[in-house]
């Protein structure tokens, strides 16, 4: 437990250097930019090819990806239901309802508490390519297909159905994850003049991700006025802190038989907060953003209580 409250310790030290950061505007008024740009298409990257080159490539397909994959769909489509037979939404609202109920923050939350508190990065590994290579690409086209908006127009309609399809192909984050795959499966160990450059700029990925996501909470206002869907955010919020981890559990405990640290990681990286991923598709959308926005901010702040009683109960 002492391990569990240290590493939450590291991460709210450095989130809140990020906040200050951002209050003081020292960096800039583009520095959260920036520095996600940084992380996603260099550190993260980098982490991940020398995580997955320097372990065993068993822990990637392994049952972490169905229990990980398979309760965020379950979690997405219960999102669906209920807001389609109670609230009457229409489809891409359910679409992003149903990404922020269960779309997991696995890059600028999920590696520092892999890293830090599961003390394995490998453990987000086969979420975050999940994710990419499948629930986002499944999203993007249903929102694709079902979004009217004329301000859209039909060619960059047709453009973003080809992007749903090709940029999980070029997606930075998705490339070093499968050239890690690849060079693991090789069995060849990469030289040293290769992998300590990859690990420099990994470590990078942690301190760089925590510090973005403290200057991304400045100047932000839940449940405005007159906007805010509260029904919706409601829900989501209630399903991904709290359903997602207990189905994970359920699932991993009397599923697959796992118990001890194998448990325990499962159930933290469930009460992971929505990733802002979803913000960024209703934005390109125009659909649901407040929902999107509001969902990622409550998931965020409850998933620290959330993840404390969890290491309480499992750890």
């Amino acid at each position: 437990m002492s391990g569990v409250v240290s590493g939450f310790t590291v991460i709210f030290i450095v989130v809140g250097v990020g906040y200050l950061l951002g209050r003081t505007r020292v960096l800039g008024d583009g520095a959260h930019e920036v520095l996600s740009r940084l992380v996603f298409f260099v550190c993260t990257p980098a982490l991940l090819f020398h995580s997955l080159v320097t372990s065993d490539l068993s822990a990637i397909f392994s049952t972490t990806l169905v229990i990980a994959g398979g309760s965020a769909a379950a979690i997405g489509v219960i999102y669906v239901l209920i807001a389609r037979l109670w609230f009457h939404r229409d489809i891409p609202e359910l679409a992003i309802g149903g990404l922020a109920a269960s779309y997991v923050n696995s890059v600028n939350l999920g590696l520092p508490i892999a890293i830090f508190v599961l003390d394995d990065a490998s453990f987000i590994a086969p979420l975050l390519l999940f994710q990419i290579l499948i629930y986002s690409p499944i999203a993007l086209i249903t929102l694709d297909l079902t979004v009217t908006d004329p301000a859209l127009g039909h060619e960059s309609r047709s453009t973003t159905m080809r992007d749903a399809v090709v940029a999980p192909l070029t997606n930075p984050i998705v490339l070093g994850g499968v050239a890690g795959l690849v060079v693991s499966a090789w069995g060849a160990q990469p030289p040293a003049a290769v992998l300590e450059p990859m690990k420099m700029l990994g470590n990078a990925s942690v301190p760089c991700a925590l510090l973005a996501f403290g200057l991304s909470l400045t100047g932000v206002a839940v449940f405005k006025k007159g906007e805010s869907p509260r029904r919706d955010i409601a829900l989501a919020s209630v399903l991904k802190i709290v359903a997602m981890p207990v189905v994970v559990y359920a699932i991993a405990r009397w599923g697959y038989g796992e118990t001890g640290h194998e448990l325990f990681a499962q159930v933290v990286i469930a009460a992971l907060p929505t990733a802002q991923n979803v913000l960024v598709y209703a934005t390109r959308y125009r659909r649901a953003q407040i929902l999107a926005r509001d969902t990622a901010l409550i998931t965020t702040l409850g998933s620290i209580p959330a993840i404390a009683v969890i290491a309480a109960l499992l750890a």
